[in-house]
């Protein structure tokens, strides 16, 4: 029984199986009749879109193909038309060089025919020059001479002319322009016009004082000329004693230690070398001091202490009557006003202005001239190079920089104001003597008189000696000879005159 289930169960699976195999195999036949289906399809969708791409290709080839003919058809129209262009301009061409030729064959005749008239006119010119030497009784070289010195001779009367005019066209737009500006600068710094000049003559409050101040045997005096330097002379004027001596620092020493003395009333030989080192000591700080005011009313900081000593030392030391010291700073002031009306540099000309005479607070010590011996001050204490050459060349004829051409204008302009300085007689004769004869050296001269306290000079020339184009050279070469030799302040004017009087009488 076991046998027949088992047998039975066998045959059932064997059904089942079979069973399965036989729809698994129709499944899978349908599935690739479904597929083969699918793969028809597509095909015939490739095949009809391949058409379509196909067409579409042939019509973009024929339009690329209608393109190109049309675009070879424009090129090729082209071409004929440059071609056609060519080939007029090479005719045109032609025609042109053809002209031309014919007007070089033209040119070449009217050449000829030209240097023919050129020598048919020099042969004319020759003898009509042959005639005219028969008739004028001249050559061709004389008569060239004569036309030229007619010619110089108008030409230098024109050229008097436009000097004359220029002269008084120039002098006077210059002349209001520099009144301007120079008037300008002296409102604008209105110093004090008063002189100051170291005093030599020293009051005494009795004849006694003369004695002890003599001393026993001249010791007292000795003593004190031997420690300040100078020469003390007593005379017979009343109350009154001098102190002379080449220093004016020295002199002021003395003076000073005088008026102590006479003040303490002790005088004796211990006393005076007291007095004298206390003098001393008051003297420089005063020159200190003295030179710290002037820097700062000048408006220049940054010296060095030794040179403001310096500076402070011109205090007692007068120029024509004038105080160094107070000319430098009115110098500054004024060259300032200058340079900033200019354009120029104000700083340099406000220092060079203070320290252009910086030479003459030694220059009765140290051998030279203030100017080098200024510039060589500066030099020393670190002073910069061009206000050096200010203190250097301020009294040359051409300086080389704009501002020491101001502080020359501004020292001139100290030195000429009214009252500023004062000389004495002997000295204001020789001057005006100095300047006649210096213009009594050139040629041609006839008389030559100084006026307006030696501020003009009026040279009288020979007519027959000297034209007026001359006149106007020696005019210049006076006035240079005159800046060159004499010393004096402000300007000096030349003046020279030249006229012709003719005399006839009638009888």
């Amino acid at each position: 029984m076991q046998t027949t289930l088992l047998i039975g169960i066998v045959a059932s699976g064997a059904g089942g199986f079979l069973l399965g195999y036989l729809v698994r195999k129709l499944l899978a036949s349908r599935s690739v009749d479904s597929a083969e289906n699918k793969a028809e399809h597509i095909i015939a969708e490739a095949k009809s879109k391949e058409k379509e791409i196909l067409l579409e290709a042939k019509d973009k080839a024929l339009a690329v193909i209608e393109d190109a003919k049309k675009e070879e058809e424009r090129r090729r129209q082209e071409m004929i038309h440059a071609q056609q262009r060519l080939e007029k301009r090479e005719s045109l061409f032609d025609q042109k060089l053809l002209d031309l030729e014919s007007k070089q064959t033209k040119l070449a005749e009217q050449s000829d025919t030209l240097e023919k008239s050129r020598a048919e006119i020099a042969q004319i010119k020759e003898q009509q020059m042959q005639k005219l030497e028969k008739v004028a009784a001249l050559t061709q070289e004389e008569a060239k001479n004569v036309l030229l010195q007619n010619i110089q001779i108008r030409a230098k009367d024109e050229i008097l002319q436009r000097i004359r005019k220029l002269d008084d066209v120039g002098a006077e737009e210059w002349d209001e322009k520099a009144k301007q500006m120079l008037s300008l600068a002296m409102e604008r710094i209105a110093s004090s016009h008063a002189v100051e000049t170291t005093t030599t003559s020293m009051p005494l409050p009795s004849d006694e004082m003369k004695g002890r101040i003599i001393g026993k045997e001249g010791r007292n005096i000795k003593t004190l000329e031997t420690l300040t330097g100078v020469e003390i002379i007593i005379d017979e004027t009343p109350e009154t004693l001098l102190i002379s001596g080449f220093s004016p620092i020295r002199r002021h020493l003395a003076k000073r230690a005088l008026e102590k003395l006479m003040s303490d009333g002790r005088i004796h030989p211990g006393r005076i070398e007291e007095a004298v080192d206390q003098a001393k000591k008051e003297i420089a700080i005063d020159m200190k001091k003295s030179g710290e005011e002037a820097a700062y009313e000048a408006g220049v900081a940054g010296l060095h202490p030794k040179l403001v000593q310096i500076l402070g030392r011109m205090k007692y030391r007068t120029s024509y009557g004038q105080n160094v010291l107070q000319h430098s700073v009115e110098v500054s002031n004024i060259a300032v006003v200058l340079a900033e009306e200019l354009g120029a540099n104000v700083e340099l000309a406000r220092k060079g202005g203070l320290l252009h005479d910086i030479g003459k607070a030694v220059d009765h010590e140290i051998e030279g001239g203030h100017p080098q011996i200024g510039y060589d001050i500066c030099k020393k204490f670190g002073v910069a190079e061009e206000v050096g050459q200010i203190a250097l060349t301020h009294h040359d004829d051409h300086p080389a920089m704009l501002e020491t051409v101001i502080v020359k204008v501004a020292d001139a302009l100290s030195g000429a104001r009214p009252g500023a300085r004062k000389d004495t007689y002997e000295n204001y004769l020789q001057r005006l003597s100095e300047l006649e004869d210096i213009a009594n050296t050139f040629d041609g001269v006839d008389k030559t008189y100084a006026i307006q306290a030696g501020r003009e000079i009026r040279v009288f020339v020979e007519p027959t000696a000297v034209n007026d184009l001359e006149a106007h050279q020696l005019a210049r070469d006076i006035a240079n000879k005159i800046e060159a030799e004499l010393k004096y302040p402000g300007e000096i004017k030349v003046n020279v005159i030249r006229e012709t009087r003719v005399i006839e009488f009638a009888r």
